[in-house]
C-alpha cells in the first residue's frame, strides 16, 4: 500500500485537513490521521480528479484543421446509432493539458448540429487508446433551438424551424411507441427490430437517457412538453440563455439534471443573448443541484477550474464548488459508484497541488489516474 498525505483534502463532499490518503493498486483504501503502508509525498491541498461533463474533446483537436473535426456527422439528422467513441483520437494534445490540470475524466458527446447526433461516451482522458480509456455510455445526445436549423445544407432530412426540429423528433419517439405496442401484442419479434429501434424503445422505456443541447427557455419548455408525452430521461445541457429564476426551478421540480455552461465564452448567436454571469446567481439560488461542463474547445478543457470563480463570487464555498466538478458531474454521469469523490473503494485518481487551487500562484505538482502517478511535465 501508499499513502499521500494533504495538509487540506478536499474530498468532493467536503474538507478533512491533516490526513493520508492511503491507497493500493488503482482503489483508495482509507483516509485516516496516521500513515498506512509506504509514504509518497507530502502535499498542500490535494483534491479528487476533475471530471467534465460535456466536451468534444479528441473529436475536434488541437493542432488539426477545423474541417477535419468530427463532431458533427452530416449524413442525416437523426443518428440514435452512431458512437462518439469512434471519432475520439487519444493523441489529441489537448489531453495531456487537461491531465496537467487535474482533469483525468471526460464525457464527449457528438455535436449538437443534428436533431439526435450519437451516442456519447465517459472516457479517460490519460488512456493511449480508446480501448483502455473506454468507462461506459453517457447516453443519447440531442439538440434543440437554432443549431439543428442551421444545419439546412448538410446531407437528410432537415429542419428549417423549430417546430420541425421538434416534429421530426416526435415521429422518431411516437414510432418507438408503436413498435412497443406491436411487440407486446406479438405482431412483431424483437429480432426483427434495426438498432435505430432498439436505441429509441430503450428511451422510451428509460433505460437509456436523452442528452439535450438548449439554451433558451421556451426550448426549454418543448423539451419538457416531449418528455410529459414520451416519459423519457432527460439531461438539459447549456442553459446559457436561462435568465429567469423559475428555468432553473422548474428543473428542480421536475428532479431534471443540469450540466451547465460553459461559463466565460463568447455569445457567438442570437441565442445567447441573455448569456451572463448574473445567471450564476439565479441558478445557485433555484437549489437546482447540477454539474458542470467546458463544450471543449469552446472553452479550453485545461481552464475547468477558472469557470468555478463565478460560483465563489456567489457565494458558494470552496469546497461546494470543488464538488460541482467532481461528485456532481459523477453523479449525473451515474458514474459515482467510482470516481466524485476521495473514499474507501473508489479509484485512487486525485491531484497533488503546491497551494491552494483557487489562487493564481498554485499549480499540480502530482496526477495520479488510479493509483498511477501520471506525467505532467
Amino acid at each position: 500500500m501508499k499513502c499521500v498525505f494533504g495538509k487540506l483534502i478536499y474530498t468532493g463532499n467536503g474538507i478533512i485537513e491533516n490526513s493520508y490518503i492511503t491507497f493500493e493498486g488503482s482503489i483508495v483504501k482509507e483516509i485516516s490521521k496516521e500513515p498506512k503502508g509506504e509514504l509518497i509525498g507530502k502535499y498542500e491541498v490535494i483534491t479528487p480528479a476533475f471530471i467534465d461533463a460535456h466536451a468534444h474533446i479528441g473529436m475536434e483537436r488541437a493542432g488539426e484543421p477545423a474541417q477535419e473535426g468530427e463532431a458533427n456527422e452530416h449524413m442525416e439528422s437523426v443518428l440514435f446509432t452512431i458512437d462518439a467513441l469512434d471519432s475520439i483520437q487519444m493523441d489529441d494534445k489537448s489531453f495531456n493539458d487537461s491531465i496537467q490540470n487535474g482533469v483525468l475524466y471526460s464525457c464527449i458527446l457528438p455535436g449538437s448540429g443534428n436533431i439526435i447526433g450519437g451516442k456519447s461516451v465517459v472516457i479517460k482522458n490519460y488512456s493511449n487508446n480508446t480501448n483502455d480509456a473506454f468507462i461506459k455510455y453517457g447516453g443519447i445526445k440531442a439538440a434543440f433551438g437554432y443549431n439543428p436549423m442551421s444545419t439546412i445544407e448538410w446531407k437528410g432530412v432537415r429542419p428549417s424551424t423549430r417546430m420541425g426540429a421538434v416534429g421530426i423528433l416526435r415521429n422518431e419517439l411516437a414510432i418507438g411507441k408503436k413498435m412497443i405496442e406491436l411487440v407486446k401484442k406479438e405482431k412483431k419479434i424483437i429480432e426483427e427490430l434495426y438498432p435505430k429501434d432498439e436505441t429509441i424503445i430503450a428511451l422510451l422505456e428509460g433505460r437509456e437517457r436523452l442528452r439535450i443541447h438548449v439554451h433558451k427557455e421556451d426550448d426549454m419548455s418543448s423539451i419538457l412538453r416531449i418528455k410529459d408525452e414520451f416519459k423519457i430521461n432527460i439531461t438539459i445541457e447549456h442553459a446559457g440563455n436561462f435568465c429567469n429564476s423559475e428555468a432553473f426551478k422548474k428543473l428542480k421540480e421536475k428532479n431534471i439534471p443540469l450540466i451547465y455552461g460553459p461559463l466565460d465564452s463568447f455569445p457567438y448567436k442570437v441565442e445567447l443573448k441573455n448569456d451572463n454571469i448574473e445567471n450564476v446567481k439565479k441558478l445557485i439560488e433555484s437549489g437546482l443541484e447540477f454539474g458542470l461542463m467546458t463544450d471543449h474547445p469552446v472553452v479550453l478543457q485545461r481552464n475547468m477550474l477558472l469557470q468555478l470563480k463565478h460560483f465563489l463570487r456567489y457565494g458558494m464555498k470552496k469546497e461546494e464548488c470543488i464538488r460541482i466538478i467532481t461528485l456532481n458531474n459523477a453523479k449525473i454521469l451515474q458514474i459515482d459508484n467510482i470516481l466524485g469523490t476521495l473514499e474507501r473503494e473508489k479509484w485512487a485518481s486525485f491531484t497533488c497541488w503546491n497551494g491552494d487551487p483557487f489562487s493564481l500562484e498554485s499549480y499540480p505538482v502530482k496526477v495520479f489516474g488510479e493509483g498511477k502517478e501520471l506525467n505532467i511535465n
